[in-house]
């Protein structure tokens, strides 16, 4: 599983631990989150997100 961090606000999205909050269940592909998917903390769009280093 890994990480991803948007390169604007620093909001860390875990493949691991999904993100409930917002909709994603523990496992869910950073992949699999639609391409419209906003950033919850700062609203940037997908691709303003980096993979962290495993």
């Amino acid at each position: 599983m890994a990480r991803y961090i948007c390169d604007i606000c620093g909001w860390i999205y875990d493949e691991a631990l999904g993100d409930e909050e917002h909709g994603f269940a523990p496992g869910t592909p950073f992949d699999a989150i639609a391409d419209d998917w906003e950033c919850p903390d700062c609203g940037v769009n997908k691709s303003m997100f980096t993979r962290l280093p495993d």
